[in-house]
């Protein structure tokens, strides 16, 4: 809730039902930080009956993971555990052409636990309460660089009729340690550690209903607030220097409608209008010297609001019994995290400071596809457009030998234009084989402030991407992936390259009598060397890791 980022291993993985992936701007429905799209990740309730799946598995790197979920069901109550740990030792992120004797491997490890109670009503509905626990340590690559983080979560929800109700409410604690690394990589010196408590509450209700033959209306409110202070100390010379106090509130309220109007049988009209309205509040950057030679720095930032709509309009036309034609234009919104208003980190030889005074970016696009399906043949194109104003970026305000300091800072408008292929052939119920390829220019189209910006790419986006999957599944489940990522880059000015990468993954699976199942997996099967970072050294992401290990399931 603090700083949007996603913490994926929150969720063990045999408890999760299936993933969905909405494509482009999604705040009609999904509000803030759906500028994209959505990865939206369903989990297990609990079924009929009772049943337990287990899985465990060992790897090169220090790789051990064990997960399992279970459920039980008697009369009108079902229950489900699902829960995960997973450790390795990682490896050495550094390349070794700039690796030093400071370098150490990026280690991790997490647990999770997920738990719901639920309590079937009589005729069509439900009510039921969620639990969540997350714990994770991470060693990032040298003696003093660490962070760990604890989030608890618990939620009810009530679904009766055409009515669902939603409250919950998070809290989390981030604990890190920023250090500067002198350019041999000899040594190494602490210069802040910093704390992030963070809570969060929310609250949503939806109402859904279906009108006559052609009208699906679904309707919603929703309000959340997120709290949070960024206390840290200041580091110089192995001695603390100064203390930290930023930080501030964050309220939001939305209301949102969708029609989906069946117009005619081969025409259906999908119309979604949605506002968000949300407030800054009590923002702060307090700065306390321990020592003579750091000076107070106290600010106070004014309280204030901002309000976004998110329409949508959609239409689809089934021309024929093999092709679909679709269209669509929608807004979109991301309101500035608390994260990038109040917290400055630093990464290798790059400081990224703070900046209270950002607004939330706006997304105004559109995109057209085609669906062509035959028997067992699918191809889908999709070409798209969309304009962001004010997209926030870390934009390079200072560069010398030894440090590169940046801002977070509103662009004046950033362009994404491209297109999206995908075909798909199954052989059979058992053998499916899927590619698909995506090509995106993104870049700055204008920024005032610094005209010199304009016209270059926006970071961490690849101009080119492809993916091919084969899957067969029968007493053998066989599945290989690969995939090319080309590149792209690490900063504002275009200067830091990440290099292009091509990897290969592959699972190999034997049902065995009595529910027990062997697999075997290589991720990064011909070790390709991906760059993941530049601060300005190389980052490499994990190189190839094998493992295999046991599944078992029985019940229900």
């Amino acid at each position: 809730p603090f700083g949007a980022w996603v913490y994926w291993g929150r969720v063990p993985r045999l408890g999760v039902e299936r993933l969905e992936v909405l494509r482009g701007g999604s705040s009609d429905l999904y509000g803030s930080g759906a500028l994209g799209g959505v990865a939206q990740v369903l989990t297990r309730r609990p079924g009929p009956g009772h049943g337990l799946e287990a899985e465990a598995s060992a790897g090169g790197s220090g790789y051990l993971d064990g997960v399992a979920t279970a459920h039980a069901a008697g009369g009108a109550w079902g229950g489900r555990l699902s829960a995960q740990v997973l450790h390795t030792d990682g490896h050495l992120a550094v390349d070794a052409s700039d690796r030093g004797p400071v370098d150490r491997p990026v280690a991790s490890r997490h647990a999770a636990l997920d738990a719901t109670v639920e309590h079937r009503l009589e005729g069509d509905g439900r009510v039921y309460l969620r639990a969540m626990y997350y714990d994770e340590a991470r060693e990032n690559g040298t003696p003093l660089q660490e962070n760990n983080t604890r989030i608890g979560l618990a939620a009810a929800g009530l679904d009766r009729g055409p009515w669902s109700l939603r409250l919950w409410g998070s809290s989390q604690e981030l604990r890190q340690a920023f250090s500067a690394v002198a350019p041999d990589r000899e040594t190494e010196r602490l210069v802040r550690l910093q704390r992030v408590p963070a809570d969060a509450l929310g609250l949503s209700g939806q109402w859904s209903r279906v009108l006559g033959a052609r009208h699906h209306l679904v309707a919603g409110l929703e309000g959340r607030q997120v709290s949070g202070p960024t206390p840290e100390t200041g580091y110089f010379g192995g001695a603390a220097t100064s203390e930290l106090d930023a930080g501030g509130t964050q309220r939001s309220a939305a209301a949102f409608v969708e029609d989906r109007f069946q117009v005619h049988p081969r025409w259906l009209l999908t119309a979604v209008g949605r506002l968000d309205t949300w407030a800054h509040r009590d923002g702060r950057s307090l700065v306390t010297p321990l020592v003579a030679t750091v000076g107070a720095r106290d600010a106070v930032f004014p309280d204030r609001s901002e309000t976004a709509l998110s329409p949508r309009l959609g239409v689809l036309f089934q021309a024929s019994s093999l092709v679909s034609l679709s269209a669509s234009a929608y807004g979109a919104f991301r309101a500035p995290t608390l994260n990038e208003l109040y917290r400055g980190f630093r990464v290798g030889q790059t400081v990224t400071r703070a900046n209270p005074a950002l607004v939330a970016e706006r997304l105004w696009g559109g995109e057209v596809g085609a669906l062509l399906a035959r028997g067992p043949l699918a191809l889908r194109l999709t070409v798209f457009d969309a304009e962001v104003r004010d997209a926030v970026a870390n934009v390079t305000i200072e560069t010398t030998p030894t440090l590169v300091t940046r801002q977070r800072q509103n662009l004046g408008r950033a362009r994404s234009t491209g297109l999206e292929v995908e075909a798909e052939a199954r052989a059979g119920a058992r053998a499916t084989v899927t590619a698909g390829y995506t090509l995106i220019d993104s870049r700055v189209e204008s920024f005032p402030a610094d005209p010199s910006l304009e016209g270059r790419q926006l970071p961490h986006i690849p101009r080119h991407q492809a993916v091919l999957q084969a899957r067969y599944e029968s007493d053998w489940r066989l599945g290989l992936q690969a995939r090319w990522i080309g590149d792209a880059w690490e900063d504002d000015r275009n200067t830091l390259v990440l290099d292009s990468a091509f990897l290969v993954d592959l699972f190999v699976a034997r049902r065995l009598a009595g529910g027990l199942e062997v697999f075997a997996a290589a991720e990064n099967l011909l070790d390709a060397d991906v760059v993941v970072g530049r601060t300005p050294v190389r980052k490499l992401g994990a190189p190839r890791m094998i493992r295999g290990g046991l599944r078992f399931r029985t019940g229900s």
